[in-house]
């Protein structure tokens, strides 16, 4: 590599890690290069894998806030070297849909030749498309899926959600300290992977300190009446009722239970602002579980909001602040890795380490999965705060 080559690379590792606000100086790992790394040319541009439900039940609260997440990330990405290497988006639709999902990665991977993609959304269509990345040795980075084990099937699949593990656990630490409950009642979709994982995890953590399960409802996704186990619900008269579910049938849920004068407290994990602003005064009170809010004084994170508001014209949810954070990341692993080659951009996420982000210090497991500070969250007057 020429000099004006080595001094291209430097100029935009930093410049890409100053937008995603990591110091060089915050790595504790050693990135380890392809032995024949494919070696990016200035003015290139990288060919980025999407896939997103961008049609069917998953569309609004998956696939178009995901898909502005990214889009103000990449704005922000390629506006930072105008006369360097950018990334440009290959988008696919999986129709919300497991089939979909597989369907689009293998168009991308074998149709495209990307040797990245981003997504898919949902825990069960990751679970059937990184088995596909991994074999394909393509790197695969799922914004938000978070049901336990998907990443440890290899090295080139990561997720930037906070796993199930890692965040119902200290949720209803912090929950059953303050709130003091003994007698839970639990709700999920039958359907969907993210919910059954979640449910099981909630029962299990719940056993373990003593608190009792009474009653566990189930629904399945799609559903829009939810007053026969709502009902049942409450003549058992539970200290709180834990939902899982995806987000088109949370504002339900909540409505229906006010309805019927429940009063105890809902718990629901990653209820994001739209959710809240979809079940009116139903929310006020419930309580979640999530990585990341609008009020959060983290790294760049007032910036966000604001650059996101002003181009969107709405406050940014969970799901839209994942896929931004993602973008990021991974603009700072290619920075790192000065590489298309896969295998240098695997090695490269695989060594962040407390990397700054709009979630905070972020790093990347020996699994894949995301590691940074979890958040309890509740609704009052309307917006998501800190529980305290």
């Amino acid at each position: 590599m020429n000099i004006q080559k080595n001094i291209t690379f430097t100029l935009l590792s930093v410049i890409i890690v100053l937008i995603a606000g990591l110091s060089a100086c915050d790595r504790v790992s050693q990135i380890i290069q392809s032995d024949a790394p494919q070696i990016v040319e200035p003015s290139k541009e990288i060919s980025v894998g999407v896939v997103l439900p961008l049609t069917g039940r998953l569309a609004d609260p998956f696939g178009i806030l995901n898909s502005q997440g990214f889009e103000l990330a990449l704005s922000e990405i390629n506006a930072a070297h105008p006369s360097g290497i950018k990334l440009k988006f290959i988008i696919e639709d999986d129709q919300s849909t497991i089939d979909g999902a597989v369907e689009a990665f293998n168009k991308l991977i074998h149709q495209e030749d990307v040797s990245i993609i981003l997504g898919p959304a949902t825990s069960g269509q990751t679970e059937m498309t990184f088995p596909i990345a991994q074999e394909n040795q393509v790197v695969a980075i799922s914004p938000t899926s978070a049901a336990r084990g998907l990443s440890a099937i290899g090295d080139y699949v990561f997720r930037v959600s906070l796993t199930t593990d890692r965040l119902i656990p200290p949720g209803i630490e912090v929950t059953q300290t303050k709130l003091g409950y003994q007698r839970a009642a639990t709700m999920y979709d039958e359907t969907d992977f993210f919910s059954t994982d979640g449910d099981a995890s909630v029962q299990e953590v719940l056993t373990a300190k003593g608190v009792e399960v009474i009653t566990t409802e189930t629904f399945q996704g799609g559903d829009t009446d939810f007053s026969e186990q709502l009902t049942r619900i409450q003549t058992l008269n539970p200290d709180v009722i834990f939902v899982s579910c995806l987000s088109p049938e949370k504002p339900g849920i909540l409505m229906q239970g006010r309805e019927l004068g429940i009063s105890a407290p809902f718990i629901v994990r990653t209820l994001t602002a739209a959710d809240v602003q979809a079940a009116g005064a139903a929310a006020e009170g419930a309580i979640t579980f999530v990585g990341w809010g609008t009020a959060l004084d983290t790294p760049g994170n007032q910036a966000f909001v604001e650059n996101y508001s002003t181009k969107f014209g709405t406050e940014p949810t969970n799901y839209a602040a994942r896929s931004y954070a993602t973008l990021h990341i991974l603009a700072a692993a290619i920075a790192n890795a000065q590489s298309t080659d896969a295998a240098a951009i695997r090695d490269a996420l695989a060594s962040i380490r407390d990397f700054d982000t709009i979630f905070g210090k972020f790093s990347f497991d020996a699994n894949g999965d995301a590691v940074y500070d979890e958040k309890v969250l509740i609704v009052k007057d309307g917006k998501l705060v800190r529980f305290e």
